[in-house]
């Protein structure tokens, strides 16, 4: 895959240049937010300790907002004339995240990990709305300020969690 994405044909009005510079920003992100679902889910099937009924549930509803992000950022893609690449081998190469402790179970290693997971990606988006709007695509800014705030509010959540 290029640094150059492919683009489909589209009648959408917006240049090929703002398509293109968009188009690889959120397939750059999708890699990471589907990595997120995975660190989120590890999380979920793994956590021990006394508030493990909490903490379980509250990592699946992360990995299902993730799951959710990464619908939205990979159809603005294909919307766009992009394409969106979601396999695994992709995801590991191109996500943004650092390796998470796959053999922890403690529960405080797992709010740390998911915590850090959560603002890896918030500091990522940030910088996906600073981008879309240089570009002029206020609906791809729209979208990465919607999935900002959301990320904002699960980090709160699982850093409540922290000792």
């Amino acid at each position: 895959m290029s640094d150059q994405p492919r683009m489909h044909d589209t009648k959408n009005d917006m240049s090929l240049e703002t398509r293109r510079e968009m188009a690889a920003l959120l397939d750059a992100t999708l890699a990471t937010t589907l990595d997120l679902y995975g660190h989120a889910k590890q999380a979920h099937w793994n956590v021990k300790g006394p508030n493990f009924l909490t903490l379980h549930e509250l990592f699946d509803s992360v990995a299902s907002n993730a799951l959710a992000w990464s619908d939205d950022l990979a159809e603005r893609n294909v919307t766009l004339g992009g394409t969106a690449h979601g396999v695994a081998a992709l995801v590991a190469k191109r996500s943004k995240l650092p390796n998470y402790p796959v053999e922890a179970q403690n529960a405080a290693v797992h709010v740390e990990a998911v915590a850090t997971a959560l603002a890896t990606l918030a500091a990522l988006v940030r910088g996906a709305i600073e981008s879309a709007d240089r570009a002029g695509d206020k609906g791809t800014s729209d979208l990465f300020t919607g999935i900002s705030r959301a990320v904002d509010k699960d980090l709160w959540f699982v850093e409540s969690h922290r000792g």
